[in-house]
């Protein structure tokens, strides 16, 4: 019986967040901090018009891009919010979350062999959708002492002439980095010599709590060569509702939605209506979320100075960073010992990428109480490690 797999496929490594998150579903009296996962319902308003949706009996299809209306309030919510312009009709394709954005996005553009940039550390996703839609991951390796900041040069130390796509993704997962105005506008003179395209994940855009975000694609000369990728799971609780939407140009927008038409179909039609209500009346809701948000950052930031760990400050998205060299173990180890003696779960930063060793990943979209809980239990741990270094 011949092999029924395929060789590409068994090639990709399951995604290192799932392994921890699957042993402590298991664990008594476990907390995880592993998840990216907001810890608020989806607000009632928005949950009472997904539910109104269902009452009125919109439970068909929806065009393959997405509901009109819909659309629209994207547009509309981007000019507002962030200055970028886009028309609704054939600009904006509505997606089954922004992961699938990403998927068809990478798929759209290559060509067999081409290279994709992908600034590590990074979310789990970019690089085997790289390699499932036929291109070469290119791994650029972010440094802590440039606040984990993409810089010209290490652009130009990775292009080729088979280099055709930047992933930019800030505010970052996992680090909370962000790109300022500045470093932005810095990168954009050498993507746009080295005649690039960009797909900006932007799905942590109202995370950002130094200053408002800016998405690359506001940049002059950046708009024509720039898919901006967001979502609702972070910004507005919801993420079991599974929405995400891309703009940019038509001509790619047209492919992705041709994809989208083949593999979807269309993105669920209850989402949609739900989404419409959060994007005209959720500004407030993102607002007190954020500061909650914020609120546990500085925590947790403290915390980790008081321990005497060295932590990057993180302005964006909900994770910190810590750096956990100092106790010689790598990062999985030290997540795997962690869990079992403590029962807390994070995530061993090589999760996000080879240069993720000697950090691990804490979420901090969950309640105070967990994380207070969580944190004690950290620094018994550090504690601990010390005086046996100690010895």
């Amino acid at each position: 019986m011949r092999n029924p797999l395929s060789r590409e496929v068994v090639t990709i490594k399951p995604s290192g967040i799932r392994k921890f998150f699957d042993i402590v579903s298991e664990m008594k009296d476990a907390i995880s901090l592993g998840v990216g996962e907001p810890d608020f319902d989806t607000p009632w308003h928005i949950r009472d018009e997904g539910i109104y949706s269902l009452e009125k009996g919109r439970t068909f299809y929806t065009s393959n891009a997405g509901l009109k209306e819909l659309k629209i309030e994207i547009c509309n919510y981007l000019k507002r919010r962030f200055e970028l312009e886009y028309h609704y009709k054939d600009e904006v394709i509505v997606t089954v979350g922004g992961s699938e954005a990403i998927d068809i996005a990478l798929r759209a553009m290559l060509d067999p062999g081409d290279e994709v940039l992908i600034p590590q550390p990074c979310y789990v996703s970019y690089d085997p959708c790289t390699v499932l839609a036929g291109g070469k991951p290119v791994p650029i390796q972010l440094k802590q002492e440039n606040q984990f900041r993409l810089t010209p040069q290490e652009i130009l130390d990775a292009v080729t002439e088979k280099t055709k796509v930047l992933i930019l993704a800030f505010p970052n997962n996992p680090t909370g980095a962000i790109m300022e105005k500045k470093d932005l506008e810095a990168i954009a003179k050498v993507i746009i010599e080295k005649d690039l395209f960009v797909i900006s994940d932007e799905i942590y855009a109202e995370l950002s709590y130094a200053e408002n975000h800016v998405s690359i694609a506001s940049i002059p000369g950046m708009r024509e060569r720039t898919i901006v990728i967001n979502g609702f799971s972070k910004s507005y609780a919801m993420t079991g509702w599974r929405l995400g939407y891309a703009c940019g140009p038509e001509e790619i927008i047209e492919q992705m939605t041709k994809i989208h038409q083949f593999a979807i179909m269309c993105a669920p039609t209850t989402s949609q209506y739900a989404a419409v209500e959060a994007l005209k009346n959720g500004d407030e809701d993102v607002k007190r979320m954020r500061e909650a948000y914020n609120q546990r950052r500085r925590y947790l930031v403290h915390v980790f100075r008081e321990l005497g760990l060295e932590c990057f400050e993180p302005f964006g998205a909900f994770y910190v960073f810590p750096c956990i060299r100092e106790f010689g173990m790598t990062s999985d180890e030290f997540a795997t010992r962690f869990l079992q003696e403590e029962k807390v779960a994070v995530v061993p930063g090589t999760a996000f990428g080879d240069c993720g060793e000697g950090f691990l990943r804490i979420s901090y979209a969950y309640s105070m109480e967990d994380l207070k809980l969580a944190i004690g239990r950290f620094s018994d741990f550090v504690e601990r490690l010390r005086a046996e270094q100690n010895k």
